[in-house]
């Protein structure tokens, strides 16, 4: 029997290829990353700066947990993709750091990349897992 949930979220962005905003299987879900994207108007354009493009992705990642059942607070790792890391990297990290209590952050990784979709500056996804699940 297959366990694996395979959620679409019809209120966060379309997704830009094929792929679930995220998957369940025991008590774990993988957040597939997320852009910059408006969820209410898939071709608007990004936001400006890194700043509130941070905001957007860490927005949209907060609907595609909640749909699926979990929050901030259940994450346990993340991956920060940036185009311009030395320009970015401190402003994505002082908006990433206020999504998260400072004595309860996912571990992570945060690399520099030389592109994203839709020319994106940030993407992030998440693997995150329910208190209590064993």
């Amino acid at each position: 029997m297959d366990d694996r949930i395979f959620h679409i979220v019809g209120d966060a962005p379309a997704p830009v290829a094929p792929y679930s905003h995220a998957v369940e299987v025991d008590g774990w879900l993988f957040v597939t990353g997320q852009l910059p994207i408006d969820p209410a108007d898939n071709d608007a354009p990004l936001p400006s700066g890194i700043e509130n493009q941070t905001r957007t992705v860490l927005d949209n990642l907060e609907i595609v947990l909640g749909r699926a059942g979990y929050a901030l607070t259940d994450v346990v790792s993340a991956r920060v993709f940036i185009t311009d890391f030395c320009r970015d990297y401190a402003a994505m990290n002082a908006v990433y750091a206020s999504y998260f209590d400072a004595d309860r952050l996912p571990a992570r990784t945060c690399v520099g990349v030389s592109g994203l979709a839709r020319e994106a500056l940030v993407e992030i996804d998440f693997v995150a897992r329910k208190s209590g699940e064993n």
